[in-house]
């Protein structure tokens, strides 16, 4: 899965620490997240497009591969 995290918090001049405060995970997770290693849960993708007054939609970047 692709995201646009990493896009989205540079435009807010947010680093991965300052994101992972306002969602309350670690560091490592938005690092994970950002790599598309890390699937997150509803309540995590949902904390993450608020942060970054965003949509899920905007945010996750799904293609055929991810549902298998």
């Amino acid at each position: 899965m692709k995201t646009r995290i990493k896009e989205l918090r540079a435009r807010y001049d947010l680093t991965q620490e300052d994101l992972a405060n306002k969602v309350g995970v670690r560091r490592e997770t938005i690092g994970f997240l950002e790599k598309g290693k890390y699937n997150p849960s509803l309540k995590l993708a949902y904390k993450v497009s608020n942060a970054l007054e965003t949509t899920i939609d905007e945010l996750f970047i799904f293609d055929e591969s991810d549902l298998e």
